[in-house]
C-alpha cells in the first residue's frame, strides 16, 4: 500500500517484502530495505513506477495498488501518480492508423528479421528509424501520434520504420553489424518498398537512444536529425556496464568538429541517467548544436518517453 503527499510518498511494505526498488533506485541496483512503512520524496508533479523483492530477490507487485505501470517487458511494476501530474493525451486522428509488418532475410545476422512501417497519409517527405520498434509502436503509439500531428498541421509528413532487434544490448552497444543490418538491408528494402525520401532521422530510448546518437556521429549526412529518451550515455565500447562505464560517446561528440546535427534530447528527473543527459546536452550547447532539451519529473520509463513523442516529432520534422 501507498499512501500519497504533495511531494512525498509513504510505501507500507506487504508481509513478504524485504526490498523497495523503482525506478528510483535504479530497481534492482540499489534497492532500499524495507521493514516498517518509509516515507521518500521526490519532484512535484512526479510519476513513479515501484515493486517489491522478496527475500530471495524476486520482484513482485504491490498487492494493494491495482495501477499497472504501462511497461512492455514487466508485469510487476505498479505506477504512482503525485499531485500535479498531468498527462495529456496527443490528438488522435481521424481514422485508423496503419503500420504495415514485414519480415527481412539478414545476411548481416543470419537470422530473419523483422520491421514495421507507418507511411503517412500525404507523400512522406522524411524517414525516421526507429529502435525498439515494436515498444514504439505498439505501447507508446508513436504512429498515431505522428498521423495526429500531420493532419493538425503540426509536422510534415513522417514515414516511420520500427526496427525490432533480437538481443537489443548487444546490437545497440557500438554493434558494426547492427550498423550495417541497417544502413545495408533495412534502409534498403524500406526504400525499395516506398521509395526514397528527402531525408532520414533516428529515434530511441535507453540504448536506443546510445545507438541513435552514435550512428548519427558516424553517418551525419545520413541522419541529420536525432530524437533521443533517457539515452544510455554511460556505455563505452571497452566496458559493458551501463551504470559505471565512462561517458565515452559524449566525448567523441566533444572531440569531433561540429557536426550538421539537430537533437531532441529529454530524460526523467528520477533515473540514474539524469546527469549523464545534462553533460550531453551542455556539450551540444557549448559546440553550438541546433537542439532542444527537456526533463520531466519522472523515471525510465513510458510514461516519460510518451510524453516526449509530439515534443520530438515537431522540433525535428515542423511544418
Amino acid at each position: 500500500m501507498v499512501v500519497v503527499h504533495s511531494r512525498t510518498v509513504t510505501f507500507y511494505p506487504p508481509k513478504n517484502a524485504r526490498y523497495l526498488v523503482g525506478d528510483f533506485t535504479d530497481w534492482e541496483r540499489r534497492p532500499i530495505p524495507i521493514q516498517q512503512p518509509l516515507s521518500l520524496e521526490f519532484p512535484p508533479g512526479a510519476y513513479l513506477e515501484y515493486a517489491f523483492l522478496d527475500a530471495e530477490g524476486q520482484p513482485f507487485p504491490d498487492p494493494d495498488n491495482p495501477h499497472k505501470a504501462q511497461n512492455p517487458w514487466w508485469t510487476y511494476p505498479r505506477a504512482i501518480e503525485l499531485p500535479g501530474f498531468h498527462y495529456t493525451a496527443p490528438h488522435q486522428p481521424s481514422r485508423a492508423v496503419e503500420v504495415h509488418r514485414h519480415r527481412l532475410d539478414s545476411r548481416v545476422f543470419g537470422s530473419t528479421r523483422r520491421y514495421y512501417v507507418y507511411n503517412p497519409t500525404e507523400p512522406a517527405q522524411a524517414t525516421l528509424f526507429v529502435h525498439d520498434g515494436v515498444a514504439y509502436y505498439r505501447t507508446a503509439k508513436l504512429a498515431e501520434v505522428a498521423q495526429g500531428l500531420l493532419e493538425l498541421g503540426q509536422i510534415r509528413p513522417v514515414r516511420i520504420v520500427f526496427i525490432e532487434p533480437e538481443d537489443r544490448r548487444s546490437e545497440y552497444w557500438f554493434n558494426a553489424a547492427y550498423e550495417q543490418h541497417l544502413m545495408n538491408e533495412v534502409m534498403p528494402a524500406v526504400e525499395a518498398h516506398y521509395g526514397p525520401t528527402a531525408e532520414q532521422g533516428l529515434m530511441g530510448a535507453s540504448l536506443g537512444g546510445l545507438v541513435s546518437a552514435w550512428l548519427a556521429l558516424r553517418h551525419p549526412e545520413v541522419f541529420p536529425k536525432v530524437a533521443t529518451q533517457s539515452a544510455c550515455l554511460t556505455a563505452s565500447p571497452e566496458g559493458g556496464n551501463s551504470f559505471t562505464d565512462p561517458e565515452w560517446l559524449t566525448e567523441q561528440y566533444w572531440a569531433a568538429e561540429a557536426l550538421p546535427l539537430r537533437f531532441y534530447c529529454e530524460t526523467g528527473q528520477i533515473e540514474w541517467l539524469l546527469a549523464p543527459n545534462r553533460r550531453f546536452t551542455a556539450m551540444l550547447a557549448d559546440k553550438g548544436y541546433r537542439h532542444a532539451y527537456l526533463e520531466r519529473p519522472s523515471g525510465h520509463n513510458w510514461m516519460t518517453w510518451r510524453q516526449g513523442l509530439a515534443p520530438a516529432l515537431m522540433y525535428l520534422f515542423a511544418a
